[in-house]
């Protein structure tokens, strides 16, 4: 028996809205940290709040790979019922996370002397920095692990129990971060001590609770885990296979931002602080349409296990539908408020003069970009990461060339016209792939057979 559910609206929104909430999760516990050294701490633990908190999430975003590969595979899995794999790639993708957060642990003194002369600050901020460093460092497995429980959760459509743990991380967070940091005294390091305690917590309460649940899908007498399964060579490999893809992918993504934030502060502070404050816009307009994206990773990896063409067109169809729909809300609202908003994000005249200029494009920037959102979605459901890594070069270059000819003409404005292009690139070369996931669904690939190439 496989898997049956056709994604009409009613359910891709039902799966949608608690991810995105859980999204927007993440930022407000950034908030609360900075609110509690702010009010208990002094200017030396915020700065090196700010810099340690900019290490790990580059490190953390660069193993982002766990779960969306991790998504994929057990969507799949779960689409053909076979639910002896689903437990076999939650096996998996466990092992690695765990071996390379103690990968990160081992090579902690090699991370900060990187990161440290990278980053600059006062001495004071550098020490305080590597003491929040040298403690939240021991919580890495367990924040990869989460990365994984959470892929997990996303492949099964299970996006409440998503919401739940990650209120859970974030909500003890806050408790632990005021009691360390506030009632104790230990400024940065107590935030990274409360940080720390509720990784671990979450990690090991969601990691039971999910085995919990898989359980009842064991036949009488079978074990949880089958190793020789969990050990298959092919699947090994194809998981790396696709972890280096993604992997790829997600740090030819972040050079794209850095490139355009580099090529910002070319024209001054004034349009420095200005995109930033906008990409701050667009970041918030992705935590909606990464709920929709997040629901077709499913849906699609579920149809390709249920060898269910029509399953996957109507997943596709509706949640990029309702994406659009939106993304037009988001970027016609930011026309209609930037200027509202962007004066209470900032009170520098020249900031906000700046910033209110450029938002229309960062508005044009959000109705453009949810076809990649889809795209990227689609492919990591039904685990074409090869794919999205040549997409991911392809619109890179164009991105490129967009701005060497758009800057040096049209200046601050030619570099946005330059990120638009970028982000349409991104979707149209994954579309020249997609003839090809269609081919794979009239083959009636499953999740472990071998791929059609591109």
């Amino acid at each position: 028996m496989v898997h049956s559910s056709k994604p009409s609206f009613l359910r891709i929104l039902n799966l949608a809205w608690p991810i995105i909430i859980a999204n927007a999760a993440v930022p407000l516990l950034g908030l609360v940290d900075t609110a509690v050294i702010g009010n208990v701490g002094d200017i030396t633990d915020l700065g090196a709040i700010a810099l340690g908190a900019l290490i790990f999430s580059f490190v953390y975003w660069s193993f982002g790979f766990l779960r969306m590969s991790t998504t994929g595979f057990v969507a799949q899995a779960v689409g053909a019922s076979d639910y002896a794999e689903v437990r076999a790639s939650l096996g998996r993708a466990l092992l690695m996370a765990m071996l390379l957060g103690v990968l990160l642990i081992c090579l902690q003194l090699l991370i900060q002397w990187v990161a440290f002369s990278l980053l600059s600050g006062s001495a004071e901020v550098e020490a305080a920095a590597r003491a929040y460093f040298s403690v939240r460092i021991w919580g890495a497995p367990a924040t990869l692990s989460i990365f994984v429980l959470m892929g997990l959760l996303i492949g099964m459509g299970k996006s409440r129990q998503l919401l739940l743990f990650q209120l859970f991380l974030n909500g003890l967070n806050i408790l632990l971060d005021i009691w360390f940091a506030g009632v104790l005294g230990l400024g940065a390091t107590g935030i990274a001590l409360g940080t720390v305690v509720a990784e671990w917590s979450t990690a090991l309460l969601a990691g039971y609770l999910v085995i919990r649940q898989l359980r009842t899908n064991c036949e009488a007498g079978e074990a949880f885990w089958s190793w020789p399964r969990v050990f298959n060579r092919a699947r090994m490999m194809r998981m790396l296979s696709s972890n280096f893809d993604i992997m790829l992918r997600t740090l030819l993504l972040v050079f794209s931002f850095a490139y355009f934030t580099n090529q910002s502060a070319r024209f001054g502070d004034d349009v420095l602080a200005a995109n930033h404050i906008l990409l701050q816009l667009v970041s918030f307009a992705a935590f909606f349409l990464d709920g929709f994206a997040f629901v077709v990773e499913s849906e699609s990896g579920k149809a390709l296990g249920g060898k269910s063409r029509e399953a996957f067109l109507i997943a596709a169809r509706n949640s990029t539908i309702l994406a659009a729909g939106t993304a037009l809300l988001l970027g016609t609202g930011l026309m209609l408020v930037a200027e509202m908003v962007i004066g209470v994000l900032t009170d520098l005249d020249a900031v906000r003069a700046m910033a209110s200029s450029l938002s229309w494009l960062a508005a044009v920037y959000i109705l453009c970009s949810f076809p990649a959102f889809q795209l990227d979605g689609i492919y990591i459901g039904v685990s074409f990461t090869r794919e999205m890594r040549q997409g991911s070069i392809y619109s890179l270059l164009v991105f490129l060339l967009a701005c060497w000819l758009l800057i040096e003409d049209f200046g601050v404005v030619g570099l946005w016209w330059a990120m638009i292009v970028y982000v349409l690139a991104r979707a149209s070369a994954l579309l020249i792939y997609f003839p090809a996931l269609l081919r794979r669904f009239d083959a009636g690939l499953s999740a472990g057979c071998d791929r059609i190439p591109g």
